[in-house]
């Protein structure tokens, strides 16, 4: 989230990018590297949720590429903060950024179009929907994301509309050598998911996602093994201002290795949200104690 008090400070420093500098390095190590943009680039409109409306100025983009950023979700409940106008520029404002949107559009088919990123020859499938609400669902002329109603937000789940999305997932997966599904969901403050995480990302799975890795919540929650592959209900917050509690000032980066279309191994890197809103990597007991805060950790390879 790199709007409010997070660009104010970037502003400040006269760098739009500066609490994504402490990580760069990191996360540029990997092949194809993925996250969840929580503002809009755009603020033509009202602000629709008053001082919880995010919105970040398109001069991040070429940061978060230099961060190595490949593929940004928008599927979320702030991407309509602005209104549709702002939220389909966001989305335009990616063009020749080198970063794949993912999840929002002008229409019902642009939010659900899924990206493929091709590396080395392996075909890496993403798609993503947001289950909270508050940025309208896209239609068939009208702008917004890709939805699925679920608790605890927006449910109760409709068995059609997760059919729906497990023919999409099912399609992606004819076609990548592995995929990855990107909701946004679930309750925040708690690293409990709630029944529909567990009841959804087994779905997701059964379609023929790789794995399925969520956010949402601001706290990092548990994993999930389900017929030998996995769900990671919320990575916890990245870049936010949210310091009023230790617990949304942690989380943690995700790196897994594929082999043949297959999760051979992963390696967690916890981190803290320091006073200038970038997360830096935690050591020691900081970093165990963020690590047991997550229920199943002992289930990935």
């Amino acid at each position: 989230m790199l709007g409010r008090r997070v660009g104010e400070l970037a502003a400040a420093a006269g760098d739009p990018s500066a609490p994504l500098r402490p990580m760069a390095a990191r996360l540029g190590r990997a092949d194809i590297t993925v996250g969840n943009l929580e503002s809009t680039l755009s603020d033509n409109g009202a602000p629709r949720q008053g001082d919880d409306s995010f919105a970040a100025p398109p001069t991040v983009l070429p940061g978060l590429a230099d961060a190595g950023f490949d593929v940004l979700t928008l599927a979320n409940n702030h991407a309509g903060d602005y209104g549709r106008p702002a939220l389909v520029e966001t989305v335009r404002a990616f063009a020749d950024s080198g970063i794949e949107p993912l999840g929002a559009g002008a229409n019902r088919r642009e939010a659900w179009r899924p990206v493929v990123v091709e590396h080395d020859g392996v075909r890496v499938g993403f798609l993503a929907f947001n289950a909270i609400g508050e940025t309208w669902r896209a239609g068939s002329g009208s702008a917004g994301v890709a939805s699925l109603r679920m608790n605890p937000r927006t449910g109760p789940l409709y068995p059609v509309e997760l059919d729906a999305v497990a023919d999409r997932v099912r399609a992606l997966a004819a076609r990548s050598d592995v995929t990855i599904v990107l909701p946004h969901w679930g309750d925040q403050y708690t690293h409990e998911p709630v029944a529909d995480q567990r009841l959804v990302g087994a779905r997701l799975l059964d379609a023929g996602a790789t794995a399925v890795v969520g956010g949402h919540p601001h706290w990092v929650q548990d994993v999930q093994r389900h017929k030998g592959r996995f769900v990671v209900q919320s990575l916890g917050n990245f870049v936010f201002d949210m310091d009023f509690m230790q617990e949304t000032q942690e989380g943690f980066v995700l790196d897994m290795t594929f082999r043949d279309g297959e999760l051979v191994g992963t390696h967690l890197t916890p981190y803290v949200i320091g006073p200038d809103f970038a997360p830096r990597p935690a050591t020691g007991a900081q970093a165990r104690a963020i690590l047991d805060d997550i229920d199943g950790l002992d289930l990935l390879p």
